[in-house]
């Protein structure tokens, strides 16, 4: 009853927070009536006192002003002046300002969007297809999120108990993987598809300029990471130096950062904080439902009745994940299939950070696969592509990422070397 009425309030539009909020109410009082139901506000509270919860504002605050000083242009143009000489040079370059933005977004959506305005109509005067220009787009927005720092990697590690540094340690290796598998599926299909080519290679004098002007941006996600994973700061903090650091090349530096435009980065970020803090209050709810009526163990039963190979169980994780994925928000997902499948993941003998990788990749290529995936819809918003040609030029890209995913899950010292070597 509680999935159908779940389920029920999605389809007549309620907001996804409203929809796992009254579900898990419902089925709070169904268990024992008003006096649980009154325990609802202790259980969001629970959901949300969480201290690494609080370095998500503070990286997405630091993302917002550091998009503000303009360095979208300045990564583009030293992306294309490393690799714009090849085949397909701006495609390629769209892959590896995703890398550089890592640092700065850590959203699919908010590069699928970023890129759509600046890089999609620059690859079309440049003689791409529109369809292929997004499919390209679509494909490389998923490495900001999987390479640190990433608010998927916080939600999880918060929620599971797992050292968010060994998770941006782990996540690093991946995304670069994804980059490179991208970037080879443009090679291949360079000359096939005819892309445009850049003929003349920049010298090296324009490549370091451009890297003097990258530099500051640059920076910034090394910082990050380097405390981190070096133990010299927590996670909140570390986000709270982002931001520090963001302010002072904005308003020092570059010298574009008002206190106008400042306010406005704030409320945005009060705006999309709000928003998923609301979604995992709510969810906290619903879990406990869950919880108590042991489901996350009639899953894990149903899925090792199945079968008992731990590969086979692996690969039932993944469809899963890649399924829901497409048709709910990514953060909801983590926060209920997360303490559901997790203990799952142990019983089988995965490692906890190889897990927390393999979910949250796999939650991102969600987000660019057909149909319905959010990140097909915002650059069809953005772009006014229709999907359908979309995700007919991304399939070899998806194709690409699905086989580096499963390689990522079978192969587990594929991606745990360097959290190893560094301690974790």
């Amino acid at each position: 009853m509680i999935g159908l009425l779940f389920a029920g309030l999605m389809l007549l539009g309620a907001p996804i927070a409203v929809a796992l909020g009254v579900a898990g109410l419902v089925g709070m009082h169904e268990i024992g009536g008003a006096h649980f139901a009154s325990l609802a506000p202790s259980k969001i509270f629970n959901g949300l006192n969480i201290f690494p919860f609080l370095a998500m504002p503070f990286f997405i605050l630091a993302g917002e002003i550091m998009n503000h000083t303009g360095i979208t242009n300045r990564l583009v143009n030293l992306s294309e002046a490393l690799v714009g000489h090849f085949r397909g040079g701006l495609a390629h370059s769209n892959m590896v300002a995703s890398v550089f933005f890592s640092g700065i977004t850590g959203s699919a959506t908010a590069d699928a969007a970023a890129f759509g305005r600046t890089l999609v109509p620059a690859m079309v005067k440049q003689g791409y297809s529109k369809d292929y220009a997004c499919a390209v787009t679509a494909a490389g927005s998923i490495i900001g999120p999987t390479i640190p720092p990433s608010g998927l990697m916080v939600v999880y590690g918060s929620l599971m108990g797992v050292s968010i540094g060994g998770l941006f340690a782990t996540g690093i290796l991946p995304g670069l993987l994804v980059c490179f598998v991208c970037m080879a599926i443009i090679g291949a299909m360079g000359k096939r598809k005819n892309l445009p080519k850049i003929n003349k290679q920049a010298s090296l004098a324009v490549v370091l300029d451009h890297f003097k002007n990258s530099l500051l941006a640059l920076l910034m996600p090394i910082i990050i990471l380097g405390g981190i994973v070096f133990g010299i700061v927590t996670p909140t903090e570390a986000a709270s130096i982002a931001v520090a650091y963001a302010l002072i090349v904005g308003t020092f530096i570059y010298r574009n950062l008002t206190f106008k435009a400042l306010y406005q980065m704030i409320i945005r970020t009060s705006q999309i904080s709000a928003v998923i803090y609301l979604i995992i209050g709510s969810a906290s709810i619903l879990g406990w439902w869950l919880s108590f009526n042991q489901i996350p163990q009639m899953i894990a039963d149903m899925f090792i009745s199945l079968s008992d190979n731990p590969d086979v169980i692996l690969a039932l994780i993944i469809v899963l994940l890649l399924t829901v994925g497409m048709i709910m928000d990514i953060n909801v997902m983590l926060v209920i299939l997360a303490p559901i499948l997790i203990p799952l993941t142990a019983e089988i003998g995965m490692d906890p950070l190889h897990a927390g990788i393999v979910f949250i990749l796999a939650l991102n290529i969600s987000l660019m696969t057909p149909p319905i995936g959010a990140c097909l819809f915002v650059l069809s918003s953005v772009t006014g592509a229709k999907i359908e040609g979309i995700s007919k030029e991304l399939m070899p890209f998806l194709i690409g990422q699905l086989v580096l995913l499963f390689g990522i899950a079978f192969l587990p010292d594929i991606v745990l070397f360097i959290p190893r070597w560094l301690g974790y």
